[in-house]
């Protein structure tokens, strides 16, 4: 699967607890507030950003497996020496059902589900809902983005962004910005109810760092795409580059949380009639 700085983890990581949806936060806390404890599986979980954003909204005693395939960001989260977070290094894109062998109740994962795959989403949800489980995806990009000032270029570097984000990320042709809205319908075909709610980035003009590596990030996509000239690209980034050093760029990224969770039963079968004591009239 794809991989991530942990420099880049570290500048988005405090953006990302900020965007995360409190509504969907508050359902997800509801849901597990009346258990003894709670077992969770945070998939692809780098350095550990779910697990420090959401433990302390959780209230009962909690215990974190983090699984990633890259050992070096699980040896970031374990050098905390947190209590109850253990870290499992494992590619999920091959050995998905090996992370959630043993004690799970709750499925966690990051800006992940844009990354992967149908089929992979599929796996996924299918071997939540034969557990159980609850699922909780947060940050899954969308495909919404606006940038103040505006730029002539925009919207066709959004558009060869989000080409570049449906390519194959390691699980597959990726979703890109359909996966929040697929992720919705596979667990409700699956009969869970799901909460859903926006969680965008919204970065003002002193966010220069963030900015900054975000729209080198899309140039890059763009190079790689092909649908744009390199003058064009060059262009743009030249552009946005002045605005965010002057501080005179905002950005907004368009993102989605999902909290799925297992339908109860709220209807039972209807009860046998008792016969009737009364004796027949003669």
């Amino acid at each position: 699967m794809t991989r991530f700085s942990a420099d880049w983890l570290r500048l988005r990581e405090p953006y990302d607890a900020r965007a995360r949806n409190p509504a969907v936060l508050d359902a997800l806390a509801a849901a597990v507030a009346d258990r003894a404890s709670i077992a969770i599986v945070d998939l692809a979980s780098g350095t550990g950003a779910t697990w420090r954003a959401i433990a302390s909204r959780l209230a009962p005693p909690q215990r974190w497996r983090l699984v990633d395939n890259d050992r070096r960001h699980l040896a970031r989260a374990a050098s905390t020496g947190a209590e109850g977070v253990a870290t499992v290094a494992l590619d999920i894109a091959r050995d998905l059902e090996a992370a959630l062998d043993g004690p799970v109740d709750l499925v966690t994962n990051s800006a992940l589900l844009d990354l992967v795959s149908a089929d992979w989403l599929e796996r996924m949800a299918t071997a939540i809902a034969a557990r159980g489980l609850l699922a909780y995806a947060s940050l899954v990009y969308d495909g919404r983005t606006t940038f103040e000032p505006a730029d002539p270029v925009d919207a066709e570097m959004a558009e060869a962004f989000n080409r570049h984000q449906r390519r194959d990320k390691g699980f597959g042709p990726a979703l890109g910005p359909t996966a929040a809205g697929a992720a919705i319908a596979r667990f409700e075909a699956l009969n869970y109810a799901v909460v859903h709610g926006a969680s965008d980035w919204r970065l003002g003009p002193w966010d220069r760092e963030i900015q900054a590596d975000l729209v080198a990030g899309w140039a890059a996509a763009a190079r790689e795409d092909g649908g744009l000239s390199l003058a064009e690209i060059g262009g743009w980034l030249t552009r946005r580059g002045d605005r965010i050093a002057s501080g005179r760029s905002s950005i907004r990224v368009g993102h989605v949380d999902v909290l799925a969770r297992p339908r109860r039963e709220t209807s039972a079968e209807p009860r046998a009639r008792r016969p009737s004591r009364r004796r027949p009239r003669a």
